[in-house]
């Protein structure tokens, strides 16, 4: 993989029902950081406001809307269905997002290695990350979900990602030692949530380090959401909030952060 610059490590989630906010949020920080994720909540809600009532006039205004977000995304999208199904109806959905141009395109490592590799066969241009444990898990919860400990299972489904063709993985920052010392992983591009600067509230993630140790520990890329989309009132702009992280990403990496 080529050598990443601190800003193109940072990839912000555009979490939100309202397509002039994600606009507005993208113009603002495009020039900043290296990608924006779109998940669930953004995906179902533009799907909804597209086709309810019969106001065709509004819906004409929310395409537009749409089209000039990706206008101005041109490609730099991490699209973040999760892709968890049968392996013909995981292939269809990668299919489906091929006319994004997204640069990541997510899936369910408990899927199986037959659905995941029904996505990375159509997935166009996007490198197919597959999801091992959710950072708002802990221990608890992986044990009832998947019957086995946290590191356990994140090292079974990156195994089983490299199986199936998988270009990275989605983990928390506590499992990349882990990941970073298989022979076998070597190469797989590692995409970190679950990471919040010091002057910012974990929420609801459980498993979190700082944007300087992440990379430290071999983060390949940082999604950061409320830090940045949320930021403190010190800051006016998510821009600035952005070129923070980006400073203390790359003080860890002894770069140059701009």
């Amino acid at each position: 993989m080529e050598a990443l610059s601190a800003k193109e490590r940072i990839i912000v989630p555009i979490d939100t029902d309202d397509l002039n906010r994600a606009v507005e949020l993208v113009a603002d920080l495009r020039d900043h950081v290296g990608a924006f994720k779109f998940g669930l909540e953004f995906g179902t809600s533009l799907l909804v406001s597209l086709v309810r009532g019969t106001d065709c006039d509004g819906a004409r205004a929310q395409l537009d809307l749409a089209c000039e977000l990706f206008r101005l995304l041109d490609g730099r999208v991490m699209w973040d269905g999760k892709f968890d199904d049968i392996p013909n109806t995981m292939g269809g959905a990668a299919r489906g997002t091929n006319a994004l141009r997204p640069k990541f395109l997510t899936v369910h490592a408990s899927s199986g290695i037959d659905g995941m590799f029904a996505a990375v066969d159509n997935r166009g241009e996007a490198s197919v990350l597959a999801v091992t444990v959710l950072t708002s898990r802990g221990e608890d919860d992986a044990h009832l979900t998947f019957g086995g400990p946290t590191k356990a299972k994140v090292l079974q489904f990156a195994r089983e990602a490299v199986l199936a063709g998988a270009q990275g993985i989605v983990c928390s920052p506590q499992e990349l030692g882990l990941i970073k010392s298989r022979r076998e992983l070597k190469g797989l591009v590692t995409v970190v949530p679950g990471v919040r600067p010091t002057w910012a509230a974990a929420n609801d993630q459980k498993r979190v380090m700082t944007p300087g140790e992440a990379v430290r520990a071999g983060a390949d890329y940082l999604v950061i959401g409320r830090p940045i989309i949320q930021p403190p009132e010190k800051f006016l702009y998510p821009h600035e909030a952005a070129d923070m992280i980006a400073g203390e990403i790359a003080n860890a990496l002894g770069q140059t952060a701009l």
